[in-house]
């Protein structure tokens, strides 16, 4: 822990984040940080309780000054063109209708055969390589978030290879000296999407920017088109790798509960609930406030960013119990945040528990005794993300 109390972490310094987050819950849960050249001042939210009520309470926490403690986090941006995340009801609600039917569980369902094979294709590589070890980011948890959302944008084939390269710059964009470089990622990522709305004007295809060109420019702009188009692709592909990765890990760790998942495979539909809890890809969010707030008797002014810790909410043990940093596949779990909740409960929520699913599934059931090497592995740049960005794996 800094002399601040907090920080937002990058790289390694994701290694192990807990001990820090529950000296933030027990000792200060509305935590003040100052500005610093990168970020304005921002207060902290760690305990599930107050982090869960903000993540509902869109009036009071606005989304729509971005979701960093960044001042210029809406620079990249041209009226009209900001992601629905960074929206807020009733426009956030009104977006969402137009994407929501290609979402739904039922819809999503239909893609779990493709998922199955591309996740199957990719473990014969794996299963070629001879129990030497090899990088199962690589091999798996980076091509398979990619390759679901490249199918839902209907982006084809021969440039899916190009969202990866953008996505790592963007998420990025808090390291040290990689602003510029996203923003050029950025510019990139809203040209292709430019050239794609026109290539599904010529042919339509079953696919969300399908559905929204064909709704017009008179309800939706194609700035706004996109904007989301660069939500889909940083928000499913990274964050998806992180819950991958992190699983795989926590499997390594604690054989008693992969056992208990190799001896009852109905139970993976619940694991992948927990794994999604204790890795939480997304560790944190901010808000804005647009009225005066008191928590814990610290008073937050209109206008300040506000971040929502979500890493730490889900593990709270006011929420969780004594048992809240362990795995328990078995666990009960009523709700968490870490696919948000409310009016910013993510779109992608289906299609990312049918890739754990089916991925963690495989995995299992091809290769019963892997490994992966967790302090070999190595965390991706990026402050509200984490994930691996490269993991050795053995079976």
């Amino acid at each position: 822990m800094t002399s601040s109390g907090f920080f937002l972490r990058s790289g390694e310094t994701w290694r192990s984040p807990w001990d820090d987050y529950r000296s933030l819950r027990d000792d200060s849960p509305v935590h003040f940080v100052p500005a610093d050249g990168d970020n304005s001042d921002f207060w902290v939210l760690s305990r599930f309780a107050d982090v869960f009520a903000a993540v509902r309470d869109t009036t009071r926490f606005s989304s729509a000054e971005g979701l960093t403690p960044n001042a210029d986090a809406m620079s990249m941006f041209e009226a009209g063109q900001q992601p629905i995340v960074m929206m807020d009801p009733p426009d956030h609600t009104a977006m969402r209708r137009l994407v929501a039917r290609q979402m739904t569980p039922r819809r999503v369902g239909r893609i779990e055969q493709a998922v199955r094979e591309f996740v199957d294709d990719r473990l014969d590589h794996v299963a070629d390589a001879g129990g030497q070890s090899i990088d199962i980011v690589d091999a798996l948890f980076k091509p398979l978030p990619s390759f679901v959302v490249a199918h839902y944008l209907g982006v084809p084939p021969r440039d899916r290879g190009r969202f990866d390269a953008w996505t790592n710059a963007i998420v990025s964009a808090n390291a040290a000296g990689a602003i510029e470089t996203a923003m050029d990622a950025a510019l990139e990522l809203f040209a292709y999407a430019t050239e794609l709305m026109e290539a599904k004007k010529v042919e339509p295809g079953e696919d969300l920017v399908t559905d929204l060109v064909e709704v017009g420019d008179d309800v939706v702009s194609p700035g706004w088109v996109v904007g989301f188009v660069f939500t889909m692709v940083t928000g499913g592909n990274d964050t998806m790798t992180g819950m991958l990765g992190g699983s795989a890990e926590l499997l390594t760790d604690h054989r008693d509960e992969r056992q208990r998942l190799l001896n009852d495979r109905s139970l993976i539909k619940n694991a992948v609930e927990e794994f999604l809890r204790l890795t939480s890809p997304v560790q944190n969010l901010a808000r804005t406030t647009t009225t005066d707030v008191e928590l814990h008797g610290q008073q937050i002014k209109a206008g300040e960013k506000v971040l929502l810790l979500y890493g730490s909410a889900n593990r709270d043990e006011r929420e969780f119990g004594a048992s809240s940093g362990d795995l328990d596949v078995g666990r009960d779990i009523d709700k968490t945040v870490s696919l948000g909740y409310g009016a910013h409960h993510c779109l992608g929520a289906s299609a990312a528990r049918l890739q754990g699913c089916v991925a963690l599934s495989r995995l299992l059931e091809r290769f019963p005794a892997f490994e992966v090497d967790s302090a070999g592995g190595r965390f991706a740049p990026g402050g509200f993300v984490r994930r691996y960005e490269s993991l050795p794996f053995t079976v």
